[in-house]
Protein backbone atom coordinates (compact mmCIF):
# COMPACT_ATOMS: atom_id res chain seq x y z
CA UNK A 1 0.00 0.00 0.00
CA UNK A 2 1.47 3.32 -0.89
CA UNK A 3 2.29 5.65 1.69
CA UNK A 4 0.47 9.27 1.69
CA UNK A 5 1.36 12.12 -0.65
CA UNK A 6 2.29 14.42 1.79
CA UNK A 7 6.32 15.36 1.87
CA UNK A 8 7.93 15.80 5.73
CA UNK A 9 7.81 19.75 5.57
CA UNK A 10 3.91 19.58 5.60
CA UNK A 11 3.85 16.94 8.71
CA UNK A 12 4.80 19.06 11.28
CA UNK A 13 2.80 22.58 10.17
CA UNK A 14 -0.27 23.52 12.71
CA UNK A 15 -3.69 23.49 11.61
CA UNK A 16 -6.32 25.62 12.22
CA UNK A 17 -8.96 25.07 13.79
CA UNK A 18 -10.65 26.58 10.39
CA UNK A 19 -8.54 24.77 8.07
CA UNK A 20 -9.43 21.49 9.95
CA UNK A 21 -13.28 22.25 9.75
CA UNK A 22 -13.03 23.40 6.18
CA UNK A 23 -11.05 19.37 4.89
CA UNK A 24 -13.95 18.26 6.88
CA UNK A 25 -16.59 19.83 5.20
CA UNK A 26 -14.77 19.19 1.71
CA UNK A 27 -15.44 15.13 2.90
CA UNK A 28 -12.03 14.44 4.06
CA UNK A 29 -11.68 12.40 7.24
CA UNK A 30 -9.80 13.84 9.74
CA UNK A 31 -8.61 12.62 13.43
CA UNK A 32 -6.91 14.30 16.44
CA UNK A 33 -4.60 12.04 18.04
CA UNK A 34 -1.91 13.01 20.30
CA UNK A 35 -2.01 16.33 19.11
CA UNK A 36 -1.41 15.29 15.73
CA UNK A 37 -3.48 15.73 12.82
CA UNK A 38 -4.22 12.23 10.58
CA UNK A 39 -6.46 12.24 7.18
CA UNK A 40 -7.42 8.61 7.27
CA UNK A 41 -9.60 8.49 3.93
CA UNK A 42 -6.99 6.39 2.20
CA UNK A 43 -7.27 4.16 5.53
CA UNK A 44 -11.50 3.65 5.64
CA UNK A 45 -11.67 0.87 2.76
CA UNK A 46 -8.56 -0.87 4.61
CA UNK A 47 -9.37 -0.77 8.40
CA UNK A 48 -10.02 -4.40 10.08
CA UNK A 49 -12.66 -3.00 12.60
CA UNK A 50 -14.39 -1.09 9.57
CA UNK A 51 -15.08 2.05 8.63
CA UNK A 52 -17.92 3.34 10.99
CA UNK A 53 -15.87 3.10 13.70
CA UNK A 54 -13.48 5.99 12.22
CA UNK A 55 -16.61 7.75 11.10
CA UNK A 56 -17.35 8.69 14.65
CA UNK A 57 -14.14 10.09 15.61
CA UNK A 58 -14.27 12.62 12.58
CA UNK A 59 -12.97 16.06 14.02
CA UNK A 60 -12.53 14.62 17.52
CA UNK A 61 -9.73 13.94 19.58
CA UNK A 62 -9.62 10.65 19.17
CA UNK A 63 -6.72 9.86 21.60
CA UNK A 64 -8.39 7.50 24.18
CA UNK A 65 -10.00 5.57 21.94
CA UNK A 66 -7.14 4.70 19.91
CA UNK A 67 -4.87 3.87 22.71
CA UNK A 68 -7.40 1.53 24.27
CA UNK A 69 -8.05 -0.38 20.71
CA UNK A 70 -4.75 -0.41 19.13
CA UNK A 71 -1.64 -1.94 19.72
CA UNK A 72 1.65 0.22 20.07
CA UNK A 73 2.21 -0.35 16.34
CA UNK A 74 -0.97 0.25 15.29
CA UNK A 75 -0.26 3.75 16.55
CA UNK A 76 2.68 4.19 14.67
CA UNK A 77 1.95 2.89 11.96
CA UNK A 78 -0.99 5.80 11.99
CA UNK A 79 1.72 8.43 11.71
CA UNK A 80 1.72 7.75 7.81
CA UNK A 81 -1.32 9.42 7.83
CA UNK A 82 0.24 12.47 9.54
CA UNK A 83 -0.73 16.27 8.06
CA UNK A 84 0.01 18.40 10.68
CA UNK A 85 -0.46 18.95 13.98
CA UNK A 86 -2.81 20.85 16.62
CA UNK A 87 -1.51 23.87 19.44
CA UNK A 88 -3.42 24.11 22.42
CA UNK A 89 -6.83 22.60 23.62
CA UNK A 90 -8.78 20.74 21.60
CA UNK A 91 -12.53 21.25 21.34
CA UNK A 92 -14.28 18.42 19.64
CA UNK A 93 -16.60 18.89 16.69
CA UNK A 94 -19.72 16.80 16.31
CA UNK A 95 -18.49 14.20 13.67
CA UNK A 96 -20.71 14.50 10.09
CA UNK A 97 -22.15 10.96 11.19
CA UNK A 98 -23.76 12.06 14.28
CA UNK A 99 -25.39 15.59 12.08
CA UNK A 100 -22.43 17.96 12.61
CA UNK A 101 -22.29 20.58 10.40
CA UNK A 102 -19.07 22.15 8.73
CA UNK A 103 -18.26 25.05 6.67
CA UNK A 104 -15.86 25.34 4.16
CA UNK A 105 -13.16 27.76 4.12
CA UNK A 106 -15.48 30.50 1.89
CA UNK A 107 -18.51 29.72 3.69
CA UNK A 108 -16.26 30.36 7.21
CA UNK A 109 -15.42 33.73 5.39
CA UNK A 110 -18.43 35.14 4.67
CA UNK A 111 -19.92 33.92 8.00
CA UNK A 112 -17.11 36.47 9.81
CA UNK A 113 -17.91 38.99 7.37
CA UNK A 114 -21.65 39.10 8.63
CA UNK A 115 -20.78 38.95 12.32
CA UNK A 116 -21.00 42.29 13.93
CA UNK A 117 -17.70 42.72 15.63
CA UNK A 118 -18.15 43.29 19.35
CA UNK A 119 -20.82 40.33 19.21
CA UNK A 120 -17.50 38.22 18.07
CA UNK A 121 -15.50 40.00 20.62
CA UNK A 122 -18.06 38.40 23.60
CA UNK A 123 -18.32 35.39 21.87
CA UNK A 124 -15.07 34.76 21.64
CA UNK A 125 -14.04 35.85 25.57
CA UNK A 126 -16.45 33.25 26.53
CA UNK A 127 -15.04 30.24 24.92
CA UNK A 128 -11.84 28.11 25.78
CA UNK A 129 -9.42 28.00 22.32
CA UNK A 130 -7.93 25.33 20.33
CA UNK A 131 -6.22 26.04 17.31
CA UNK A 132 -8.58 29.06 16.62
CA UNK A 133 -11.76 29.97 18.24
CA UNK A 134 -14.82 26.99 17.32
CA UNK A 135 -17.95 27.77 15.43
CA UNK A 136 -21.44 27.97 17.48
CA UNK A 137 -22.74 25.79 15.07
CA UNK A 138 -20.45 22.94 16.12
CA UNK A 139 -20.55 22.19 19.80
CA UNK A 140 -23.91 22.70 20.74
CA UNK A 141 -23.42 19.75 23.78
CA UNK A 142 -20.64 21.18 25.47
CA UNK A 143 -22.30 24.79 25.19
CA UNK A 144 -25.40 23.54 26.27
CA UNK A 145 -24.41 21.79 29.15
CA UNK A 146 -22.12 24.81 30.75
CA UNK A 147 -25.20 26.94 30.51
CA UNK A 148 -27.49 24.27 32.02
CA UNK A 149 -25.27 23.65 35.09
CA UNK A 150 -24.88 27.43 35.31
CA UNK A 151 -28.82 27.52 35.26
CA UNK A 152 -29.80 24.32 37.19
CA UNK A 153 -31.22 26.17 40.89
CA UNK A 154 -32.57 28.92 38.67
CA UNK A 155 -36.10 29.40 38.29
CA UNK A 156 -35.99 30.27 34.71
CA UNK A 157 -34.05 26.73 34.10
CA UNK A 158 -37.50 25.55 32.66
CA UNK A 159 -37.44 27.78 29.78
CA UNK A 160 -37.20 27.63 26.21
CA UNK A 161 -33.70 28.55 26.23
CA UNK A 162 -32.94 25.55 28.68
CA UNK A 163 -35.55 23.44 27.14
CA UNK A 164 -33.46 23.85 23.54
CA UNK A 165 -30.17 23.02 25.18
CA UNK A 166 -31.82 20.25 26.77
CA UNK A 167 -33.34 18.45 23.36
CA UNK A 168 -29.77 19.61 22.02
CA UNK A 169 -27.20 17.78 24.62
CA UNK A 170 -29.77 14.34 24.32
CA UNK A 171 -29.45 14.29 20.74
CA UNK A 172 -25.93 15.61 19.80
CA UNK A 173 -27.88 17.80 17.19
CA UNK A 174 -27.16 21.64 17.19
CA UNK A 175 -29.19 23.69 19.29
CA UNK A 176 -31.29 24.79 15.93
CA UNK A 177 -32.46 21.26 15.54
CA UNK A 178 -36.14 21.64 17.32
CA UNK A 179 -37.40 18.23 19.22
CA UNK A 180 -40.43 20.22 20.66
CA UNK A 181 -42.79 17.65 18.98
CA UNK A 182 -40.73 14.30 19.50
CA UNK A 183 -42.65 11.77 22.04
CA UNK A 184 -41.72 11.67 25.19
CA UNK A 185 -39.44 15.05 24.71
CA UNK A 186 -40.09 15.70 28.89
CA UNK A 187 -39.02 12.02 29.32
CA UNK A 188 -35.57 12.85 27.34
CA UNK A 189 -35.30 15.91 29.36
CA UNK A 190 -35.69 14.00 32.61
CA UNK A 191 -33.09 11.43 31.81
CA UNK A 192 -30.94 14.39 30.81
CA UNK A 193 -30.84 16.35 34.11
CA UNK A 194 -30.96 13.11 36.45
CA UNK A 195 -27.71 12.20 34.30
CA UNK A 196 -25.79 15.98 34.76
CA UNK A 197 -26.80 15.77 37.99
CA UNK A 198 -25.55 12.58 38.61
CA UNK A 199 -21.93 12.16 36.85
CA UNK A 200 -19.18 14.91 36.94
CA UNK A 201 -19.69 18.04 35.31
CA UNK A 202 -18.54 17.86 31.39
CA UNK A 203 -16.69 21.16 31.63
CA UNK A 204 -13.32 20.97 30.23
CA UNK A 205 -10.85 21.19 33.29
CA UNK A 206 -13.35 18.12 34.81
CA UNK A 207 -13.35 16.02 31.86
CA UNK A 208 -9.45 16.48 31.69
CA UNK A 209 -8.65 15.48 34.93
CA UNK A 210 -11.02 12.22 34.53
CA UNK A 211 -8.43 11.23 31.28
CA UNK A 212 -5.30 12.22 32.63
CA UNK A 213 -6.36 10.13 35.87
CA UNK A 214 -7.74 7.27 33.48
CA UNK A 215 -4.52 7.18 32.14
CA UNK A 216 -2.63 6.96 34.94
CA UNK A 217 -4.72 4.05 35.91
CA UNK A 218 -4.19 2.31 32.60
CA UNK A 219 -0.26 2.98 33.06
CA UNK A 220 -0.82 1.44 36.86
CA UNK A 221 -2.59 -1.71 35.55
CA UNK A 222 -0.41 -2.60 32.55
CA UNK A 223 2.94 -1.85 35.14
CA UNK A 224 0.85 -4.52 37.20
CA UNK A 225 1.05 -7.10 33.71
CA UNK A 226 -2.57 -7.15 33.91
CA UNK A 227 -2.42 -6.93 29.99
CA UNK A 228 -0.10 -9.98 29.79
CA UNK A 229 -2.39 -13.36 28.87
CA UNK A 230 -2.95 -16.00 30.83
CA UNK A 231 -2.32 -19.04 28.61
CA UNK A 232 -2.89 -21.51 31.49
CA UNK A 233 -6.52 -20.09 31.47
CA UNK A 234 -6.71 -21.12 28.02
CA UNK A 235 -5.92 -24.64 28.47
CA UNK A 236 -8.22 -24.89 30.80
CA UNK A 237 -11.02 -23.27 28.69
CA UNK A 238 -10.00 -25.65 25.71
CA UNK A 239 -10.20 -28.43 28.37
CA UNK A 240 -13.49 -27.31 28.76
CA UNK A 241 -14.35 -26.91 25.53
CA UNK A 242 -13.43 -30.43 24.31
CA UNK A 243 -15.15 -32.25 27.40
CA UNK A 244 -18.73 -30.73 26.36
CA UNK A 245 -18.06 -31.25 22.60
CA UNK A 246 -16.79 -34.92 23.58
CA UNK A 247 -20.44 -34.80 25.26
CA UNK A 248 -22.59 -33.71 22.60
CA UNK A 249 -21.42 -35.85 20.02
CA UNK A 250 -21.29 -39.65 22.47
CA UNK A 251 -25.05 -38.79 23.48
CA UNK A 252 -25.76 -37.70 19.55
CA UNK A 253 -24.42 -41.17 18.74
CA UNK A 254 -26.38 -43.07 21.25
CA UNK A 255 -29.20 -41.73 20.12
CA UNK A 256 -29.97 -39.29 23.18
CA UNK A 257 -30.50 -36.11 20.69
CA UNK A 258 -31.35 -33.81 23.58
CA UNK A 259 -28.59 -34.23 25.80
CA UNK A 260 -26.30 -34.19 22.65
CA UNK A 261 -28.14 -30.85 21.95
CA UNK A 262 -27.64 -29.31 25.31
CA UNK A 263 -24.07 -29.89 25.27
CA UNK A 264 -23.55 -28.81 21.84
CA UNK A 265 -25.41 -25.68 23.11
CA UNK A 266 -23.41 -25.44 25.91
CA UNK A 267 -19.82 -25.56 23.78
CA UNK A 268 -20.95 -22.72 21.52
CA UNK A 269 -21.76 -20.46 24.61
CA UNK A 270 -18.37 -21.27 25.85
CA UNK A 271 -16.45 -20.60 23.05
CA UNK A 272 -17.75 -16.98 22.45
CA UNK A 273 -15.71 -16.31 24.89
CA UNK A 274 -12.18 -16.97 23.60
CA UNK A 275 -13.70 -15.25 19.96
CA UNK A 276 -14.08 -11.77 22.12
CA UNK A 277 -10.76 -12.00 23.06
CA UNK A 278 -9.40 -12.72 19.81
CA UNK A 279 -11.77 -9.70 17.88
CA UNK A 280 -9.75 -7.59 20.76
CA UNK A 281 -6.86 -8.81 20.10
CA UNK A 282 -6.49 -9.79 23.49
CA UNK A 283 -4.71 -13.22 23.00
CA UNK A 284 -1.62 -13.11 21.93
CA UNK A 285 -1.79 -9.74 20.84
CA UNK A 286 -1.01 -10.49 17.15
CA UNK A 287 -3.29 -9.21 14.77
CA UNK A 288 -3.00 -12.07 12.32
CA UNK A 289 -2.88 -15.03 14.54
CA UNK A 290 -5.55 -13.62 17.05
CA UNK A 291 -8.04 -13.01 13.61
CA UNK A 292 -7.03 -16.74 12.74
CA UNK A 293 -8.09 -17.56 15.98
CA UNK A 294 -11.15 -15.80 15.91
CA UNK A 295 -12.21 -16.87 12.66
CA UNK A 296 -11.76 -20.69 13.21
CA UNK A 297 -13.74 -20.71 16.58
CA UNK A 298 -16.36 -18.57 15.30
CA UNK A 299 -17.15 -19.41 11.72
CA UNK A 300 -16.16 -23.37 11.33
CA UNK A 301 -17.27 -24.22 14.68
CA UNK A 302 -19.76 -21.49 15.28
CA UNK A 303 -21.28 -21.20 12.06
CA UNK A 304 -21.17 -17.20 13.02
CA UNK A 305 -19.07 -14.25 11.27
CA UNK A 306 -16.21 -13.24 13.22
CA UNK A 307 -15.33 -10.38 11.10
CA UNK A 308 -18.56 -9.25 11.38
CA UNK A 309 -19.10 -8.88 15.17
CA UNK A 310 -15.42 -7.13 15.36
CA UNK A 311 -17.24 -4.57 13.13
CA UNK A 312 -20.34 -4.55 15.05
CA UNK A 313 -19.04 -4.51 18.77
CA UNK A 314 -16.14 -1.65 17.73
CA UNK A 315 -18.88 0.81 17.30
CA UNK A 316 -20.50 -0.60 20.18
CA UNK A 317 -17.60 0.54 22.24
CA UNK A 318 -17.09 3.63 20.77
CA UNK A 319 -21.07 5.06 21.28
CA UNK A 320 -22.26 2.68 24.00
CA UNK A 321 -25.99 3.03 24.20
CA UNK A 322 -26.73 5.63 21.95
CA UNK A 323 -29.97 5.03 20.35
CA UNK A 324 -29.18 6.04 17.22
CA UNK A 325 -25.48 4.30 16.58
CA UNK A 326 -25.23 1.69 18.69
CA UNK A 327 -25.80 -1.37 16.93
CA UNK A 328 -25.79 -3.62 20.52
CA UNK A 329 -29.02 -1.91 21.06
CA UNK A 330 -30.92 -1.05 18.16
CA UNK A 331 -33.42 -4.78 17.97
CA UNK A 332 -36.61 -3.12 16.73
CA UNK A 333 -39.47 -3.96 16.84
CA UNK A 334 -38.40 -7.01 19.13
CA UNK A 335 -37.17 -4.69 21.85
CA UNK A 336 -36.69 -0.65 22.98
CA UNK A 337 -34.83 0.25 25.83
CA UNK A 338 -35.58 3.87 25.34
CA UNK A 339 -39.23 6.28 24.42
CA UNK A 340 -36.41 7.55 21.75
CA UNK A 341 -37.30 4.27 19.57
CA UNK A 342 -40.89 5.87 19.06
CA UNK A 343 -39.31 8.61 17.20
CA UNK A 344 -38.10 6.52 14.17
CA UNK A 345 -34.46 6.81 14.58
CA UNK A 346 -32.09 6.66 11.73
CA UNK A 347 -29.57 4.07 12.83
CA UNK A 348 -25.88 5.20 11.43
CA UNK A 349 -24.79 1.65 11.39
CA UNK A 350 -27.52 -0.25 9.27
CA UNK A 351 -28.31 3.12 7.50
CA UNK A 352 -31.99 2.99 8.05
CA UNK A 353 -35.01 3.93 9.88
CA UNK A 354 -35.77 1.84 12.47
CA UNK A 355 -39.81 2.32 11.99
CA UNK A 356 -42.01 2.63 14.51
CA UNK A 357 -44.48 0.50 12.48
CA UNK A 358 -47.65 -1.43 13.55
CA UNK A 359 -45.80 -4.67 14.41
CA UNK A 360 -43.47 -2.49 17.14
CA UNK A 361 -46.51 -0.97 18.37
CA UNK A 362 -47.84 -4.39 19.20
CA UNK A 363 -44.59 -6.16 20.41
CA UNK A 364 -42.86 -3.11 22.11
CA UNK A 365 -46.32 -3.28 25.11
CA UNK A 366 -45.30 -6.88 25.77
CA UNK A 367 -41.20 -6.59 25.34
CA UNK A 368 -40.59 -7.43 29.05
CA UNK A 369 -42.34 -10.78 28.66
CA UNK A 370 -40.81 -11.65 25.43
CA UNK A 371 -37.41 -10.41 26.44
CA UNK A 372 -36.12 -13.91 27.69
CA UNK A 373 -38.04 -16.23 24.70
CA UNK A 374 -36.54 -13.85 22.00
CA UNK A 375 -33.31 -14.09 23.51
CA UNK A 376 -33.29 -17.61 22.86
CA UNK A 377 -33.74 -17.23 19.07
CA UNK A 378 -30.98 -14.43 19.23
CA UNK A 379 -28.41 -16.98 17.82
CA UNK A 380 -30.43 -17.69 14.64
CA UNK A 381 -30.51 -13.31 13.93
CA UNK A 382 -26.60 -13.42 14.29
CA UNK A 383 -26.06 -16.23 11.21
CA UNK A 384 -28.65 -13.52 9.01
CA UNK A 385 -25.80 -10.54 9.86
CA UNK A 386 -22.64 -13.06 9.32
CA UNK A 387 -24.23 -13.78 6.12
CA UNK A 388 -25.20 -10.01 5.07
CA UNK A 389 -21.20 -9.11 6.10
CA UNK A 390 -19.38 -11.90 4.37
CA UNK A 391 -21.67 -12.69 1.18
CA UNK A 392 -22.61 -8.91 0.70
CA UNK A 393 -18.79 -7.70 1.11
CA UNK A 394 -19.26 -4.99 4.01
CA UNK A 395 -15.68 -5.54 5.32
CA UNK A 396 -12.43 -4.37 4.05
CA UNK A 397 -11.17 -6.46 0.45
CA UNK A 398 -7.84 -4.72 0.67
CA UNK A 399 -5.04 -4.47 3.44
CA UNK A 400 -4.51 -6.66 6.23
CA UNK A 401 -7.84 -8.40 6.41
CA UNK A 402 -8.28 -8.88 2.84
CA UNK A 403 -8.24 -12.72 3.12
CA UNK A 404 -10.56 -12.69 6.00
CA UNK A 405 -13.62 -12.53 3.74
CA UNK A 406 -12.69 -15.43 1.80
CA UNK A 407 -11.73 -17.82 4.77
CA UNK A 408 -14.81 -16.76 6.42
CA UNK A 409 -16.65 -18.01 3.25
CA UNK A 410 -14.57 -21.21 3.91
CA UNK A 411 -15.65 -21.73 7.42
CA UNK A 412 -19.61 -20.92 6.46
CA UNK A 413 -19.24 -23.93 3.94
CA UNK A 414 -17.40 -25.96 6.96
CA UNK A 415 -19.63 -25.23 9.40
CA UNK A 416 -22.81 -26.35 7.50
CA UNK A 417 -21.59 -28.93 6.62
CA UNK A 418 -20.56 -30.35 9.35
CA UNK A 419 -23.25 -29.34 11.63
CA UNK A 420 -26.40 -28.96 9.03
CA UNK A 421 -25.42 -32.46 6.82
CA UNK A 422 -23.70 -34.81 9.12
CA UNK A 423 -24.58 -33.40 12.76
CA UNK A 424 -28.51 -32.64 11.73
CA UNK A 425 -29.88 -34.15 8.51
CA UNK A 426 -27.43 -37.85 8.40
CA UNK A 427 -27.24 -38.75 12.30
CA UNK A 428 -30.47 -37.65 13.38
CA UNK A 429 -33.52 -39.59 11.71
CA UNK A 430 -37.16 -37.86 12.08
CA UNK A 431 -37.89 -34.38 11.17
CA UNK A 432 -38.78 -33.65 14.80
CA UNK A 433 -36.11 -34.47 16.48
CA UNK A 434 -33.91 -32.89 13.99
CA UNK A 435 -36.34 -29.43 14.60
CA UNK A 436 -35.70 -30.04 18.59
CA UNK A 437 -32.16 -30.59 18.24
CA UNK A 438 -31.67 -27.11 16.25
CA UNK A 439 -33.82 -25.06 18.52
CA UNK A 440 -32.40 -26.45 21.86
CA UNK A 441 -28.90 -26.70 21.13
CA UNK A 442 -29.26 -22.58 20.10
CA UNK A 443 -32.25 -21.56 22.87
CA UNK A 444 -28.60 -23.12 25.56
CA UNK A 445 -26.77 -20.05 23.98
CA UNK A 446 -29.61 -17.32 25.38
CA UNK A 447 -27.57 -16.75 28.72
CA UNK A 448 -24.20 -14.87 26.84
CA UNK A 449 -27.38 -12.47 25.02
CA UNK A 450 -28.82 -12.06 28.50
CA UNK A 451 -25.68 -11.25 30.00
CA UNK A 452 -24.49 -8.44 27.04
CA UNK A 453 -27.81 -7.39 27.02
CA UNK A 454 -27.63 -6.81 30.91
CA UNK A 455 -24.80 -4.62 31.12
CA UNK A 456 -26.27 -2.12 29.16
CA UNK A 457 -30.07 -2.28 28.48
CA UNK A 458 -30.66 -1.00 31.90
CA UNK A 459 -28.48 2.35 31.85
CA UNK A 460 -28.28 5.18 30.39
CA UNK A 461 -29.17 5.84 26.78
CA UNK A 462 -29.00 9.78 26.99
CA UNK A 463 -25.85 11.33 24.96
CA UNK A 464 -24.04 13.89 27.04
CA UNK A 465 -22.31 14.98 23.40
CA UNK A 466 -18.93 15.10 22.72
CA UNK A 467 -17.81 17.11 26.11
CA UNK A 468 -18.25 13.84 27.66
CA UNK A 469 -15.00 12.11 28.50
CA UNK A 470 -14.26 8.49 26.90
CA UNK A 471 -14.02 6.83 30.67
CA UNK A 472 -17.06 8.76 32.27
CA UNK A 473 -19.06 7.75 28.87
CA UNK A 474 -18.17 3.76 29.22
CA UNK A 475 -19.04 3.96 33.13
CA UNK A 476 -22.16 6.17 32.66
CA UNK A 477 -23.49 3.10 30.10
CA UNK A 478 -22.89 0.09 31.40
CA UNK A 479 -22.91 -2.39 34.13
CA UNK A 480 -21.07 -5.14 36.04
CA UNK A 481 -22.58 -8.73 37.45
CA UNK A 482 -21.84 -9.38 40.81
CA UNK A 483 -20.97 -12.81 40.78
CA UNK A 484 -18.49 -15.41 43.43
CA UNK A 485 -15.27 -16.25 41.38
CA UNK A 486 -15.96 -19.66 41.22
CA UNK A 487 -19.21 -19.05 38.82
CA UNK A 488 -16.52 -16.54 36.58
CA UNK A 489 -16.42 -19.30 34.31
CA UNK A 490 -20.31 -19.59 33.37
CA UNK A 491 -19.95 -15.53 32.58
CA UNK A 492 -16.62 -16.08 30.40
CA UNK A 493 -15.23 -12.96 32.54
CA UNK A 494 -17.33 -10.59 30.55
CA UNK A 495 -19.27 -10.08 33.25
CA UNK A 496 -17.46 -7.20 34.07
CA UNK A 497 -18.23 -5.11 31.13
CA UNK A 498 -17.65 -1.94 32.47
CA UNK A 499 -14.27 -2.91 33.27
CA UNK A 500 -13.65 -4.33 29.75
CA UNK A 501 -15.08 -1.47 28.32
CA UNK A 502 -12.23 1.00 29.82
CA UNK A 503 -10.02 -1.65 28.71
CA UNK A 504 -10.94 -3.68 25.61
CA UNK A 505 -7.37 -5.23 25.22
CA UNK A 506 -6.99 -6.35 28.48
CA UNK A 507 -7.20 -10.30 28.76
CA UNK A 508 -10.46 -11.03 30.25
CA UNK A 509 -8.99 -13.77 32.71
CA UNK A 510 -7.67 -10.17 34.47
CA UNK A 511 -10.44 -8.28 34.64
CA UNK A 512 -11.33 -9.15 38.18
CA UNK A 513 -8.15 -8.37 39.18
CA UNK A 514 -8.20 -4.98 38.33
CA UNK A 515 -11.66 -4.24 39.71
CA UNK A 516 -10.37 -2.78 43.27
CA UNK A 517 -8.43 -0.32 41.20
CA UNK A 518 -11.19 0.42 39.03
CA UNK A 519 -13.53 0.83 42.07
CA UNK A 520 -11.02 3.49 43.69
CA UNK A 521 -10.44 5.45 40.11
CA UNK A 522 -14.80 6.06 40.38
CA UNK A 523 -14.66 6.93 43.92
CA UNK A 524 -11.44 9.45 43.51
CA UNK A 525 -13.28 11.01 39.92
CA UNK A 526 -16.93 10.92 41.21
CA UNK A 527 -17.71 8.80 38.58
CA UNK A 528 -20.75 5.99 40.12
CA UNK A 529 -19.49 2.45 39.72
CA UNK A 530 -22.29 0.24 38.82
CA UNK A 531 -22.48 -3.08 39.62
CA UNK A 532 -25.28 -5.46 40.84
CA UNK A 533 -26.09 -9.40 40.63
CA UNK A 534 -26.90 -11.26 37.86
CA UNK A 535 -30.67 -11.11 39.24
CA UNK A 536 -31.11 -7.71 40.47
CA UNK A 537 -29.62 -6.39 37.02
CA UNK A 538 -31.89 -8.84 35.12
CA UNK A 539 -35.02 -7.25 37.57
CA UNK A 540 -33.76 -3.79 35.97
CA UNK A 541 -33.55 -4.83 32.56
CA UNK A 542 -37.31 -6.36 32.64
CA UNK A 543 -38.27 -2.57 34.38
CA UNK A 544 -36.64 -0.85 32.00
CA UNK A 545 -38.17 -2.65 29.37
CA UNK A 546 -41.42 -2.67 31.00
CA UNK A 547 -41.51 1.03 31.41
CA UNK A 548 -41.13 1.69 27.93
CA UNK A 549 -43.93 -0.85 26.92
CA UNK A 550 -46.18 1.63 29.12
CA UNK A 551 -45.50 4.50 27.28
CA UNK A 552 -45.96 2.53 24.13
CA UNK A 553 -48.76 1.72 25.18
CA UNK A 554 -49.98 5.36 26.29
CA UNK A 555 -48.36 6.34 22.76
CA UNK A 556 -50.52 3.54 20.79
CA UNK A 557 -53.70 4.68 22.46
CA UNK A 558 -53.28 8.03 22.41
CA UNK A 559 -52.79 7.90 18.44
CA UNK A 560 -55.74 5.93 17.92
CA UNK A 561 -57.56 7.98 19.66
CA UNK A 562 -56.43 10.98 17.52
CA UNK A 563 -56.92 8.89 14.81
CA UNK A 564 -60.98 8.43 15.71
CA UNK A 565 -61.31 12.06 16.65
CA UNK A 566 -59.89 12.87 12.51
CA UNK A 567 -62.18 10.37 11.01
CA UNK A 568 -65.17 11.77 13.64
CA UNK A 569 -64.72 15.30 12.58
CA UNK A 570 -64.33 14.22 9.17
CA UNK A 571 -67.57 13.14 8.93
Amino acid sequence: MSTPQHTSRYRDQVLTRGKIESLIAEGRKVVIVDGVVLKVDAWLPYHPGGDKAILHMIGRDATNEVKAFHAVETQHFMQKYRIGKIEGEWKDFVPPIQDGKFRTKEEQRSGNRGQDKEAVCELDSSRHSSSEEPSPLFEPADRGTSSLRQRRTSEDAASESSATSLDTLAIGEPATSSKKAAPGGDRTQQELQRDLETFPSLDPATQADIIAKYNALDDRLRAEGLYDCDYWAYGREISRYVLLGSLAYFFLQKGWYIPSAIFLGMMWHQLVFTVHDAGHMGITHNFHIDSLIGMVIADYIGGLSCCWWKRNHNVHHIVTNSAEHDPDIQHMPFFAISHRFFDSLRSTYYDRIMTFDPAAKVLLKYQHYLYYPILCFGRFNLYVLSWQYIFLGQGPRKGPAWWHRYFEMAGQIFFWYWFGYLTVYKSIPTGWDRFLFVLISHAVTMPVHAQITLSHFAMSTVDLGVAESFPQRMLRTTMDVDCPEWLDFFHGGLQFQAIHHLFPRMPRHNLRKAQGAVKEFCEDVGIPYAIWTFSKGSEMVIRQLEDVANQARVLSECQRSMTLKDMLEGH
